[in-house]
């Protein structure tokens, strides 16, 4: 212990300390160039091709991976296209209207229902009531227009439908044609 207090001692000191601190920065570089080798092989590959092939493969996998994305935006619009053209077809506008036809006091027994596409095409039905009868009567429309004459409460129906309501109307009071 003696011998450290020498100036041999004190330098031998020294250089151990600079050795230490050189190990445990060789020691880092050598983690940092570690971490950086596994970042190139994730980028440039195995190291068994040049960075050429290794490029070319990667263009050749990003055009492959391109092609299926459109692909597969082709086929979506597809199938919502067709999703489109089979909703056109379902119902979109509906109203219903009571009234009594007869002007009897019968509590608005007679209905008339209008179920419209987005086309505006679809059928009316009206159900006339009275006390111990009963008539259905169905009316076909296309693109808005009727293709017989509609009852007032009919028009109404369909007016109704077109305008977004859909709900339920008491209509006026009188009779209804058909």
């Amino acid at each position: 212990m003696g011998s450290l207090n020498t100036t041999t001692g004190i330098v031998a000191l020294a250089a151990a300390a600079v050795a230490l601190v050189s190990v445990a920065w060789a020691i880092g570089l050598t983690l940092s160039l570690r971490r950086l080798r596994a970042a190139q092989r994730a980028v440039l590959g195995d190291g068994s091709r040049d960075l050429v092939a290794h490029a070319a493969q990667l263009q050749a996998a990003f055009e492959s991976l391109a092609q299926y994305v459109e692909d597969f935006g082709t086929r979506l619009d597809y199938r919502m296209d067709q999703a489109e053209l089979r909703l056109e077809g379902t119902l979109a506008h509906r109203a219903l209207i009571r009234y009594d036809a007869y002007g009897e006091m019968s509590g608005r027994q007679s209905t008339s229902i209008a179920l419209l596409d987005a086309t505006q095409s679809g059928i009316v039905f009206s159900s006339i009531h009275h006390r111990d009868t009963a008539r259905l009567y169905t009316k076909q429309i296309r693109n808005g227009q009727p293709e017989l004459e509609l009852s007032p409460e009919e028009s109404e129906a369909v007016r109704i439908a077109l305008a977004g309501s859909g709900a339920a109307h008491n209509g006026r009071q009188g009779a209804a044609t058909s």
